[in-house]
């Protein structure tokens, strides 16, 4: 009879074990497990956003948002985008589009009821000389300046951008939205050599990688 207990105590043991290990693995390997994460690349359709040449923003701010799409998929999320393709989502007889556009967007999100969403876009200006990604976030949820800040720290560690995170009160879909969420400017279309590292693949995936980054360690805080 002891020595019945004692296998029963050890097989115990070792199962609680290797649960703990699955357990472990599962948070390692897949650190968003189980997270609804809603993806809005910026623009599209008739909005093409920042245009140079013919490059348009709208086409670079998909590219993106399908890279972070797949990295963060691999991680365990649940991945959702606002478009998949080059549209927008106004109702054609709107009579002012874009704001029909930012609405459904907001509306999309907003029911998706997901853990936290991320607006990709790119930025411009007259003078060629800015450059550097940079996280908007405004204050409609608690937790949009902690995520803006650790994804802001994450593009400096993988992209060395100089820039800071700021809080904005003009973005009309992050007003409309009522989930944790940042708006990230990965760069500046209107300069030489970001325009030309924005296009690459690799940059690209930097970027991503540099966001998803900065996504785990939100959650991982989360959970302390």
């Amino acid at each position: 009879m002891i020595r019945y207990r004692i296998i029963t105590v050890s097989l115990f043991i070792v199962f609680a074990v290797f649960i703990n290990y699955i357990e472990a693995k599962n948070n390692n390997d897949f650190p968003l497990l189980g997270k609804v994460i809603y993806i809005d690349p910026g623009h599209g359709g008739e909005d093409p956003g920042a245009v140079y040449k013919d490059i348009y923003e709208s086409h670079i701010n998909l590219e993106i948002s399908e890279v972070l799409s797949e990295i963060l998929g691999n991680m365990g999320a649940i991945v959702y985008m606002t478009r998949y393709g080059d549209y927008d989502l106004s109702d054609v007889y709107a009579i002012n589009r874009k704001r029909s556009d930012l609405s459904r967007r907001s509306n999309i999100i907003n029911r998706s009821e997901c853990d936290l969403f991320v607006s990709i876009h790119l930025n411009a200006d007259p003078s060629s000389v800015w450059y550097g990604a940079q996280v908007f976030y405004d204050d409609e949820h608690e937790e949009n300046e902690k995520i803006a800040k650790i994804i802001q720290d994450e593009l400096a560690r993988y992209v060395k951008t100089k820039r800071k995170y700021t809080k904005t009160d003009d973005m009309y879909l992050h007003r409309m939205v009522k989930r944790p969420g940042v708006l990230i400017e990965v760069g500046f279309l209107s300069n030489p050599n970001e325009r030309y590292l924005l296009q690459k693949k690799w940059y690209q995936e930097r970027l991503s990688r540099a966001i998803a980054s900065g996504i785990v360690k939100y959650f991982e805080q989360q959970n302390f």
